[in-house]
């Protein structure tokens, strides 16, 4: 299935789940929201793939094909990791 966000929006794939620090200490990013993500429709200001973070309650949550992704407003975006 395609799916093209319309307007300013872009789709997004949240990093979501546990990560280990180098100390061996277990991260678990399902308490707290994540507002870090990759590109994955952009739009003329991000481009696919590129890693972004946006304000933790600027999104929408849509499941396509089974998957979790969040349509985030340009309004919403607060930077673009280089």
């Amino acid at each position: 299935m395609t799916f093209r966000p319309l307007n300013n929006r872009i789709l997004v794939e949240p990093e979501i789940g546990e990560k280990t620090t180098a100390s061996g200490i277990i991260l678990n990013a399902k308490e707290e929201k994540p507002v870090i993500g990759t590109v994955i429709v952009g739009n003329k200001d991000v481009k696919k793939g590129d890693k972004i973070i946006f304000s933790k309650f600027g999104y929408d949550e849509v499941k396509i094909d089974d998957k979790l992704y969040y349509v985030v407003s340009d309004f919403n975006l607060l930077g673009v990791f280089k």
